[in-house]
């Protein structure tokens, strides 16, 4: 069994962490069983998060099976009165290597007991949680399941309905609840009228400050009662700027956090020397997680500590942020992870949560708390909007001489990744908890090795600081997408403008050969060969056709993508039909699992970039169901998907959870 502190959101991380502790243990992968997220039986390493499931948290499984698979031929060795060289282990049998009839099990070696060995820890929780032991893990000439397609046992549960989700929780003397929300962005309540839902058994309405719910026996009670309840609320300004404004409002605000994290070279003095300078502004919208299904979570509450089931993907971020609500040490709480329906970033499950756990402390009971579609498109953490301004200088002979990035937009941590602190939640805001926001941005990540190169960017404060359907926090890669949209779009520009042909423009420039064979695989794959731009055939016919490309790095993941693209000039309607996606993410674990992975990030970066944004007034988000916030349907998914992995055995996993899709939209 194997205990690990993360979880996996649909993208084969529980195959690949059994496969990993397969191979080092020497035994089946049959034979492995992967616990994850449970707050009482795995050590804290951050949940899901940052692409980090194997390339962290997989590199700690690897060490500590390694270690435990010397702590285990050493016991055989003593068991079998032979030195540790004398033997070997094929599927979990130890016998000696003169002798194969003299075996022993690793069955018979643990005798249903615990290793309690200790291992070297960095004393550190999360994400960057590392552990070795003695052993040295296998070198990748040795594998024998790593690098195999195993498949996801998950899927045919999934389908075939027997996949357990959070949403089917249920312990007993349980209640459930239903949330409300203020009318108005920033409206407090003036007033209850709890004799407005009466009638409906066993309703009770819980309230403290500006939190508000009702629970009852049944669900369709509490969801009554939620929509009958009277609650008179202040009636705030508008707070928001017409949603026509917002790229006007995000230039003109003042900024409350910058920095520049890229200085290369005098970017002012070349830019005077260049023989002509090209400028471009591009905008990207909030958009939210719109998760295929709204969160739940179930919460029981009582004076001696806590029990908390949740879809979050960082559940032990999860059982902080309860304890911290209720005022107890989290060793009090016990946070177990269930399978939600989505995730891929700082989603409503936090909130849910958090709601669970204030109205199963208001309620004295467990209680059940769903949000509804309307709640979780509206209300949960949206991605910042931003606006990017580019401006690079060319020599006469169309080569960069200067280049600058500057971006400007809404934190993208106005609320923390994770619900670890109350002040981070819905919950934790309406009854009193605030805190500073962390003022952070993004900048384009690239080996584009221009002698004069600027990289900047500024943050302006939240449209409303607490209590917010706009607050803005991670969203998957956050700000990725937004980002490199308009740095590679940009990029297109300048070899346009150049004369050049865009894959051979960036070959040109790109400083680093392993960055550089990504961009000639994708290119590969898809057949590009050079030809004007624009192309002569483009604008005949009903439908005009194009194809682009984009290439990005992401914390040692490189990615190229090439899209093709018709758009029919009646309707205006835009259709990828075929995306290639190229990637370098070091060793590949599992290779089907990956491009499964690689697969999903096209369709929702994709999703994004052609149907997604938020709406809102003066006071409110627009944005609540699928009419609302439309996402990519099936008729508009790509024809293809052609994925190229380019495995690298000998160099450390990287991360596939998030890079590709960064590099979709400028595509």
């Amino acid at each position: 069994t194997a205990f690990f502190g993360k979880i996996d959101v649909g993208h084969g991380i529980e195959v690949a962490i059994g496969q990993i502790v397969a191979e080092e243990l020497d035994i089946a992968f049959e034979r492995v069983t992967v616990v994850m997220g449970d707050t009482a039986r795995t050590v804290d390493q951050g949940g899901a998060s940052g692409s980090h499931g194997i390339k962290l948290g997989g590199k700690a499984m690897r060490n500590a099976a390694a270690e435990a698979r010397r702590i285990l031929l050493e016991r055989a060795a003593v068991r079998l009165a032979l030195p540790v060289s004398a033997v070997s282990v094929t599927d979990g049998v130890v016998s000696a290597l003169a002798d194969p009839g003299r075996r022993v099990g690793y069955g018979e070696l643990i005798g249903g007991s615990y290793f309690h060995a200790a291992l070297e820890w960095n004393k550190v929780y999360g994400n960057e949680l590392a552990v070795h032991g003695s052993a040295a893990p296998k070198t990748p000439s040795d594998y024998r399941v790593v690098g195999k397609s195993i498949p996801q046992k998950v899927i045919p549960a999934k389908v075939t309905g027997r996949a357990r989700f959070v949403t089917e929780v249920s312990v007993e003397n349980m209640l459930h609840g239903r949330t409300i929300r203020p009318t108005a962005a920033g409206a407090h309540i003036v007033a209850v009228d709890e004799a407005s839902i009466a009638a409906i058994p066993g309703a009770r309405v819980l309230r403290e400050k500006d939190f508000i719910g009702v629970v009852a026996p049944r669900e369709w009670d509490a969801v009554r009662a939620s929509r009958m309840l009277k609650v008179t609320w202040s009636r705030p300004a508008g707070l928001f700027p017409p949603q026509k404004d917002l790229f006007d409002h995000i230039r003109e605000a003042k900024p409350n956090g910058s920095d520049t994290p890229v200085k290369r070279g005098d970017v002012d003095a070349a830019m005077k020397s260049a023989h002509r300078v090209i400028e471009a502004e591009y905008e990207w919208p909030f958009q939210s997680h719109a998760c295929i299904g709204p969160a739940c979570a179930v919460a029981d509450v009582r004076p001696d500590g806590a029990r908390l089931w949740t879809g979050s993907q960082k559940p032990h971020y999860a059982n902080a942020g309860a304890a911290a609500l209720l005022g107890l040490s989290p060793d009090k709480v016990h946070t177990t992870w269930v399978m939600g329906p989505g995730s891929y970033g700082r989603n409503e499950a936090g909130d849910v949560a958090m709601d669970a756990v204030m109205l199963s402390r208001l309620a004295g009971k467990p209680v059940r708390v769903q949000w509804m579609r309307h709640e979780g498109t509206a209300w949960d953490p949206k991605s910042p909007a931003m606006i990017s301004r580019l401006r690079a200088g060319l020599d006469a002979e169309g080569h960069v001489i200067a280049y600058e990035f500057f971006g400007k937009g809404f934190s993208r941590r106005e609320i923390a990744q994770s619900e670890s602190l109350p002040r981070d939640t819905l919950a934790g805001q309406l009854t009193g908890h605030t805190g500073p926001p962390t003022i952070l941005l993004n900048w384009p990540s690239d080996t584009y090795g221009f002698a004069n190169k600027r990289y900047a960017w500024e943050t302006v404060p939240a449209l409303l600081e607490t209590g917010s359907p706009l607050r803005t926090s991670h969203l998957r890669d956050p700000l990725g997408p937004e980002t490199h949209f308009a740095s590679e779009s940009f990029i297109d520009e300048l070899a346009h403008d150049a004369g050049a042909d865009p894959v051979a423009f960036r070959l040109q420039h790109i400083a680093n050969p392993r960055h550089a064979a990504v961009v000639r695989a994708a290119a590969d794959r898809a057949g590009w060969s050079s030809r004007p731009y624009p192309s002569p055939t483009r604008g005949r016919g009903e439908v005009m056709t194009g194809r682009g490309i984009s290439y990005t790095e992401r914390l040692d993941t490189i990615v190229a993508v090439i899209c093709e693209v018709e758009v029919e000039r009646r309707t205006g309607r835009i259709w990828a039909r075929r995306i290639t996606v190229a990637q370098d993410c070091g060793q590949i674990i599992n290779p089907a699992a990956l491009r499964l992975v690689l697969e999903g990030n096209m369709i929702h970066a994709l999703s994004r970039t052609l149907f997604e944004e938020v709406t809102f007034d003066r006071n409110s988000v627009g944005s609540v169901d699928w009419a609302t916030y439309p996402i990519l349907e099936i008729a508009d998914a790509p024809e293809a998907i052609d994925v190229v992995m380019l495995d690298r055995p000998g160099e450390p996993p990287s991360g596939a959870g998030e890079p590709s899709s960064r590099a979709l939209p400028a595509a």
